[in-house]
């Protein structure tokens, strides 16, 4: 039986682990507001709304501007799932051309607010955000303060490794466990929905024992041959590491790049050397879910094995809270970074992370 216990993971920091704090004990304690990568026209077939909501799940909001506009669903687009438990400001469109656009502001309730409306020629489609602002409130703090200052200034420095968090696994890591069963069963899931999130659980969790080695050997953040490095503020603009480069160390430093781990698929490998020698042996005992996963058509991409946190601030409210800013891109994770800090009870969904 294979051990999905995200909780194992190597730190950074391993005086994390003397430390305690909880988030999410109120609503408005995890505060997430989007940001777009480009100006809207101010003009088109589709309406924008920037929505504010308290505990309401990105879906389920879809589904009901959908309806409160009469159009269908594929006619609302977003560009990506926001926790429930958390206040958050999130991005809608909704084609409007060819019906009568409602009174918007009468979607309104206590917990759904409109922030923005405004007009924009295309739909907002999934994936397309530059990253997210957080405002979090931490609770119940213990430990040493003298650990805890140490722990977010090293954090603002150096960044932390860039794990994709539990929520990308579902409950106790049930997604992971339904991955299994279909790898083994060969019976996939009928929702399209259903099977692209296991497959992207699948190749996350590939992904992060990569990173839990790299942390282990004390190179996550460095260059080791045969590295693909990845440029900062870049998907896709990858090349090959080597060793006799001596800009290398600098713009590690700088963290003008970033050196990667796999999000496997089909297609060669991308490393090369040591680097392809490491990944070879810390997934030699997962070659049925990297077929399977090949088999799904997914093809190889990299992800940056480190995660540097922008605008990072932070105020001890007392002795026993903490307000704590920063900004993410898209698809990297606030928990990933609150680990670093100390061994967090997440309230919204009470559990230890």
């Amino acid at each position: 039986m294979r051990d999905f216990d995200f909780s194992k993971l190597a730190r950074v920091n391993a005086s994390a682990l003397t430390c305690s704090a909880s988030i999410r004990r109120q609503a408005d304690y995890f505060r997430v507001d989007e940001v777009l990568p480009f100006d809207l026209d101010g003009a088109g077939g589709h309406v924008w709304l920037n929505i504010r909501k308290r505990g309401i799940n990105t879906d389920w909001l879809a589904n009901e501007l959908a309806r409160f506009a009469k159009v269908p669903q594929v006619a609302v687009g977003y560009a990506g799932l926001k926790d429930r438990h958390a206040v958050t400001t999130q991005w809608f469109s909704i084609k409007v051309e060819g019906i009568v656009e409602p009174v918007w502001s009468d979607f309104e309730t206590d917990d759904i607010q409109i922030v923005t409306q405004t007009r924009h020629s295309k739909k907002l489609k999934r994936g397309v955000l530059a990253g997210n602002d957080f405002t979090l409130r931490i609770s119940d703090i213990t430990g040493d303060p003298a650990l805890w200052l140490q722990h977010l200034t090293s954090i603002k420095q150096n960044g932390v490794p860039n794990y994709f968090a539990e929520q990308r696994f579902g409950r106790q890591g049930n997604n992971l466990l339904r991955v299994s069963h279909w790898f083994e069963t060969d019976k996939a899931p009928k929702k399209r929905q259903q099977k692209s999130l296991y497959l992207s659980s699948a190749r996350s969790w590939l992904f992060n024992l990569v990173v839990d080695q790299r942390i282990q050997l004390g190179n996550w953040d460095q260059a080791i041959d045969g590295d693909v490095m990845l440029l900062a503020g870049t998907k896709a603009s990858l090349f090959n590491a080597s060793l006799s480069d001596t800009t290398l160390v600098s713009r590690l430093e700088a963290m003008d790049i970033h050196p990667t781990g796999p999000l496997w698929g089909r297609g060669f490998p991308l490393p090369q050397a040591h680097c392809l020698a490491l990944e070879t042996q810390v997934l030699s005992t997962w070659s049925d879910w990297q077929a399977c996963l090949e088999k799904a058509g997914l093809h190889q991409e990299r992800r940056a094995l480190r995660l540097f946190p922008k605008k990072m601030s932070w105020q001890f409210l007392d002795d026993h809270q903490l307000q704590l800013q920063f900004f993410l891109p898209a698809g990297c994770y606030a928990t990933a970074v609150l680990r670093e800090l100390a061994q967090i009870v997440d309230e919204g969904h009470i559990k230890p992370m």
